[in-house]
């Protein structure tokens, strides 16, 4: 019977290592080749020039290399460039390159699909399929760093983690992605440039808290008020915005680094002066600053944009307590690329 092949970057380099010691290979050899998977991004194993083409033949023999493959890509009126990229079997997710004046930001997905039924999100009405493996995920920033560097010219600057799925219920994957995408021997960005968003996951924020990340955080939060966001947010009924809070606390006095609060407004829902002002309190409970984002319509048309006089008056009541507020005009509408709106239309 033959032997199915191993994906070789679910191997560490002491497990390179041995299959080059137990084939009478030079033990070095494995730092090549993981330098060759990691830091160099290599699609096959024909791009590892110095590595023999007979070694390379015979890690063909026992390896494949399931990179994913950029299998269509949208660009945007403002720049936005959106990918469909499958994986090696055949499943699909999203990725989305942004491009501004002096960045570009890759939001790369971290499940196939959801499991949180968010009722403002495309992506939520698709079921859950299957987490992502670390390689999955550092491979959809390497496109996207790719990318910029082709049609823009410019290096990759940040990353967040608020594509497809929620990133804390993909834990270990996530956090070994994101050391693959710091490490000296992978892409070696800081970490104070990835952002993970989550709906929050209060035992998940105080594992992470524990671990001593480094990278920032992100809640994707929409009502300060439980009931509203209870109705919006399913998960809200098990873990409530007090609970919510506390583990938030415990982040700041572990790492010190304030969460960013991502808040969508909608049309009679929490445009009114009530929510911003529990809000402003919420803030006050939590060391914090806050996205306001424009809504995105996903087409079924129980959630609608709120005029721009009530993201103002947001903006205006927040200020007022001195907590560090900005709006954010989604970008790539027109190809369904802003936030809530991955849902493998292409």
């Amino acid at each position: 019977m033959v032997q199915a092949k191993r994906d070789i970057r679910q191997l560490s380099v002491e497990e390179i290592q041995e299959f080059f010691v137990g084939i009478g290979d030079k033990a070095f050899r494995a730092k090549q080749v993981y330098e060759w998977l990691w830091k160099k991004s290599a699609k096959d194993f024909d791009q590892m020039s110095n590595i023999s083409l007979t070694t390379r033949e015979l890690l063909k023999e026992h390896f494949d290399i399931n990179h994913i493959k950029v299998d269509q890509m949208q660009r945007s009126a403002d720049g936005t460039i959106k990918n469909a990229v499958k994986l090696h079997d055949g499943m699909t997710v999203e990725s989305v390159l942004i491009p501004t004046e002096n960045r570009i930001t890759a939001c790369i997905s971290s499940q196939v699909g959801c499991s949180l039924n968010c009722h403002f999100c495309a992506t939520a009405k698709l079921k859950r399929m299957r987490n992502l493996n670390p390689d999955e995920i550092y491979d959809q920033v390497v496109a996207i760093k790719e990318e910029g560097e082709l049609y823009f010219n410019r290096p990759l600057t940040n990353i967040v983690y608020m594509g497809m799925g929620e990133p804390l219920l993909n834990y270990q994957n996530v956090m070994e992605s994101i050391n693959k995408i710091t490490s000296p021997e992978g892409l070696g960005m800081s970490p104070k440039r990835i952002t993970l968003s989550t709906v929050g996951i209060p035992k998940m924020i105080v594992r992470m808290a524990d671990e001593d990340v480094k990278f920032n955080l992100a809640v994707s939060l929409h009502s300060a008020i439980d009931e509203t966001r209870s109705k919006m947010m399913p998960i809200n009924e098990k873990t409530d915005l007090n609970e919510l809070a506390e583990s938030l606390n415990y982040w700041y006095q572990k790492t010190k680094r304030k969460v960013t609060f991502e808040y969508v407004v909608w049309k009679d829902i929490n445009d009114d002066e009530h929510h911003a002002l529990a809000l402003a309190k919420y803030c006050g409970k939590v060391a914090s600053k806050v996205n306001i984002i424009e809504y995105n319509p996903i087409d079924d048309g129980q959630f609608q944009q709120a005029d721009p006089a009530s993201l103002d008056m947001y903006k205006r009541i927040l200020e007022s307590k001195n907590i560090i507020v900005n709006v954010r005009r989604s970008r790539g509408k027109d190809i369904d690329a802003a936030c809530g709106q991955l849902a493998n239309k292409l």
